[in-house]
């Protein structure tokens, strides 16, 4: 654990010292490198982890987007990477605001099309100089962007195609219940402070 944790160091230490207009900081945490970039440097950024001898990340795992309501820069844009040739993973940061687009990656990384397109759809966030920036998800005509933390769960309408009646229909949402907690043991009852199975070591316990 300690030599990969060295090992991880040494790699963000060299990424930093070959972009340091790109890298703001880095860090390893529980065996994982994650480095906190720029955005308007991420293009940059990518091409040279995806070049460079030390690096080689050339695979792009996952994109995905992450809401903070309370920052000024509400959302992160989270890369995942992988390099096959050397065995490493590296996770890139970025943020930025609901209205500052973000440079797509798409040149670089064809796979980054759709995870771009579902960051768009779920949170709104919008990737400068993408060939096909439309939602990907969600029905003809939605409103909104439902991952977003302050996105209402009812008060929108639904869209879709009924198949009784042959035709798309509009319809509001309606959750009947707004907030349910579960036990991940009934779809029907809520947690609660006793688990089964806690009984039986209750009854043992009395019974030494």
């Amino acid at each position: 654990m300690v030599v990969e944790t060295e090992a991880l160091t040494e790699l963000g230490e060299h990424i930093a010292s070959q972009m340091p207009d790109a890298v703001r900081k880095f860090e390893v945490r529980v065996g994982e490198l994650n480095v906190y970039a720029e955005r308007d440097q991420i293009v940059p950024l990518m091409d040279f982890l995806k070049r460079n001898q030390m690096c080689m990340f050339e695979m792009m795992i996952d994109l995905c987007g992450v809401d903070y309501p309370e920052r000024s820069q509400r959302f992160e844009v989270v890369y995942h990477l992988l390099s096959m040739r050397l065995n490493q993973r590296i996770r890139v940061k970025i943020s930025t605001d609901e209205d500052t687009p973000v440079p797509s990656i798409v040149d670089l990384h064809r796979g980054a099309d759709w995870f771009e397109r579902e960051a768009f759809d779920m949170y709104g966030i919008v990737f400068s100089g993408h060939p096909d920036m439309r939602r990907i998800l969600t029905d003809y005509g939605f409103e909104g962007h439902p991952l977003r933390k302050d996105f209402p769960l009812t008060g929108f309408t639904e869209v879709r195609y009924d198949d009784l009646e042959k035709r798309i229909v509009h319809e509001p949402v309606e959750l009947t219940q707004e907030y349910r907690n579960f036990d991940f043991l009934s779809p029907w009852e809520g947690m609660t402070s006793q688990i089964p199975g806690d009984e039986k070591a209750t009854t043992e316990e009395e019974g030494a």
